[in-house]
């Protein structure tokens, strides 16, 4: 049975169509206690079906543990997006990119496709000069509106820079890790386990923040 209704179908494969080049979904889950799992899993395979231009590769967070930890996937469902030529930026949506969250799904999708929004030259030049690991986690729920804002900005830092790793988290499917960052409200954006942001906030915001993250010296390490 199809998640998405026909209309639906048609709406998202019109999103696709302006797809530049193939991107891959690359989807880690099990069967067995992981509640969103199967969901995530269906989710996939059907975006994956409504482009020519798309590819979906599922694997289990145990039996193919080698591959998790090649992309350092630490917990399930969790999704990894890769270009053309399969490189990895460090793209990670943990939990279903449901509800809101199906547009910074969509989004990365078409940014790593080729299709993409010209930045600003002078925070090209901030974003190319980040020399230092840089971890971004998003907390989000997924009836969240000014969620997919934030990490859309995350996601498209880790494009531009590879020292940039940024992952959405649905906050309501990983309870532990949302009480570990004292998540009471979303979107939560984490850098680092040191700096934090509540709410949807502009590029140069985020890079003011790695700035001071710069001037302390750490890294993810």
């Amino acid at each position: 049975m199809a998640l998405f209704e026909e209309k639906i179908q048609q709406q998202l494969k019109e999103i696709l169509k302006s797809m530049k080049e193939e991107v891959t979904i690359v989807n880690f889950t099990q069967e067995i206690e992981c509640p969103m799992c199967r969901e995530t899993r269906l989710f996939v395979e059907e975006i994956g079906s409504l482009s020519e231009k798309l590819k979906v590769k599922v694997y289990n967070f145990v039996t193919d543990k080698e591959i998790a930890m090649r992309y350092k996937i630490d917990k399930i469902p969790a999704i990894a997006l890769l270009d053309k030529d399969e490189k990895d930026y460090g793209i990670r949506f943990y939990g279903l990119p449901g509800g809101y969250e199906i547009n910074s799904f969509l989004g990365a999708i078409l940014e790593l496709s080729g299709k993409r929004e010209p930045i600003p030259d002078e925070l090209m030049k901030r974003i190319k000069s980040i020399d230092r690991d840089i971890h971004i986690q998003v907390f989000v729920s997924l009836g969240c509106p000014h969620c997919p804002a934030a990490v859309s900005t995350a996601h498209r830092l880790a494009m531009e820079n590879e020292h940039i790793t940024a992952d959405m988290i649905d906050a309501n499917n990983f309870v532990p890790l949302s009480q570990k960052y004292n998540v009471t409200g979303v979107p939560k954006i984490v850098f680092n386990d040191k700096f934090e942001l509540i709410g949807a906030h502009p590029l140069n915001t985020f890079l003011d923040v790695i700035d001071r993250l710069k001037d302390y010296g750490i890294n993810i390490d």
